[in-house]
């Protein structure tokens, strides 16, 4: 696996704070600094998500992936499957993320409340790189509602 970050710099001047992320897949992620107020040369536009925001989003795909996996290999009729991080992190530097919380809503039809759940441990526990990367500095929690459609 492989990615080129570069910094976009604004307008030529190569001031601000915006990078792409290019992906060997072939994708591209814009990220961009916040604002600073009291050093503009030092922050960003605000035009993009945050490095550390796309490190959450990235670890939501990831385990979603895996939930909704494990629940289709289980011939079980999952139908939507969103999960709802919240985070905290450290106060000084690095600011590791310290607590995240992953809140799942998982519609099925006639979808079991144990299979939802073991699916979740599942990710958590085994499968899912990124939360399980980010485990070694944040205490990661679990919660879930089942919609049944």
């Amino acid at each position: 696996m492989e990615c080129t970050v570069s910094w976009t710099g604004s307008s030529g001047t190569r001031s601000g704070m915006g990078f792409l992320a290019e992906t060997g897949s072939g994708h591209v992620i814009a990220m961009d600094g916040a604002p600073d107020a009291s050093k503009p040369e030092n922050g960003g536009q605000n035009l993009a998500p945050r490095p550390m925001e796309t490190v959450l989003a990235g670890t939501g795909g990831c385990t979603a992936y895996d939930v909704v996996l494990i629940l289709k290999r289980g011939r079980h009729d999952v139908r939507g499957c969103s999960v709802k991080l919240t985070s905290e992190r450290a106060e000084t530097d690095p600011k590791v993320f310290t607590k995240i919380h992953m809140h799942f809503t998982v519609t099925g039809h006639a979808l079991p409340a144990a299979a939802v759940e073991r699916a979740i441990a599942m990710s958590h526990d085994k499968y899912c790189s990124a939360s399980i990367m980010l485990a070694k500095t944040a205490e990661i929690t679990t919660s879930f509602e089942l919609v049944q459609a």
